[in-house]
């Protein structure tokens, strides 16, 4: 079993940045995609941008790529999601996502272990 666990969530103002973790463990297998995903209300859940933990293999959605940067620290098994120049429309509950397998997943369906969420929230 894969546990997941999110932080740095928070209030931060137009144009901040903010640093999201997400903290793994379990199972076997290091060909895993770590994947961020975001759900504002009333909204569905979206991709935001996911890592391939072997390789460090970044991809991205288009409304944040350039803007959002996410990193691996495998000694801390250790997922960061550097978000700068935050907008309101970043506004969301924002999670972390497990796959056992290296793949380009967008799909929320694609992955298979979820952590609780962590809310971010940008004020205009």
């Amino acid at each position: 079993q894969v546990q997941v666990e999110e932080s740095g969530g928070g209030l931060v103002q137009t144009g901040g940045s903010l640093r999201l973790s997400c903290v793994h463990s379990g199972g076997t297998e290091s060909s895993r995609t770590l994947a961020w995903f975001r759900q504002a209300p009333g909204k569905e859940r979206e991709f935001v941008g996911g890592i391939w933990w072997r390789t460090g293999f970044t991809y991205y959605a288009d409304s944040v790529k350039i803007r959002f940067t996410s990193s691996r620290e495998i000694t801390k098994n250790t997922v960061y999601l550097q978000m700068t120049d935050l907008r309101p429309e970043d506004s969301a509950v924002y999670y972390c996502a497990v796959r056992l397998q290296s793949i380009m997943g967008r799909a929320a369906s694609d992955f298979h272990y979820w952590g609780q969420g962590t809310r971010v929230t940008v004020s205009s």
